[in-house]
């Protein structure tokens, strides 16, 4: 027997799934990244000393994971040390305590992209239609319970992604773009992606 609750259910996923729809509309598709251009971006290290290095220097041996503001990879961190595949962080700016609260959610190593060119080539932002999708207030909501306080203003709405990069010749083997805020990637596609890594090296 259906009840009135098992109807509103239903009713409402219907409705928050066309107001997604809807708000598609206003966002842009992404453009993907260029290897070369990665290669060439200067990251800065976090923390007490200051240093400047060539991204390609993060996975030119090894390959690497590389989420761009997702946190929540971190949970794949001792994985991906079985596989020999670090896990780096990059974020856009430094801004008051944001750094700390997300160094909360990862403990790894953490880099300043200034010139934003892990969030390009064509940078992506969530404007008011953010407040559309239902994913996006459940991220913020589970971000909030963990402690985390990004910030909305200016650049904090530029949205992110992760990457997972192989060594030498072997390129980009994952790239996922963000739709909204919260869009996570699949976890068993960037565990399989570095699992390839380690196949083409043993080759």
């Amino acid at each position: 027997m259906v009840t009135v609750t098992t109807v509103l259910k239903a009713v409402s996923l219907f409705v928050a799934q066309l107001i997604s729809s809807v708000a598609d509309w206003f966002q842009s598709e992404p453009a993907w990244a260029k290897l070369e251009v990665l290669e060439e971006t200067e990251l800065k290290t976090t923390g007490g000393v200051h240093e400047r290095h060539r991204a390609q220097t993060l996975w030119d041996k090894t390959g690497a994971v590389i989420m761009v503001e997702a946190a929540e990879l971190s949970s794949l961190k001792s994985q991906l040390q079985d596989l020999e595949v670090p896990l780096f962080a990059v974020v856009k700016e430094n801004i008051g305590k944001e750094l700390d609260c997300f160094k909360k959610c990862f403990s790894g190593k953490v880099y300043v992209d200034q010139k934003r060119n892990f969030y390009g080539p064509k940078e992506r932002w969530m404007f008011l239609s953010m407040f559309l999708r239902i994913g996006v207030w459940r991220s913020l909501w589970r971000a909030y319970r963990r402690g985390f306080r990004g910030n909305l203003r200016g650049e904090g709405l530029v949205l992110g992604g992760v990457f997972v990069i192989g060594p030498g010749d072997q390129g980009i083997l994952l790239e996922h773009r963000e739709k909204e805020f919260g869009d996570k990637v699949n976890m068993l596609a960037v565990l399989r992606t570095a699992r390839t890594i380690q196949d083409n090296m043993a080759r």
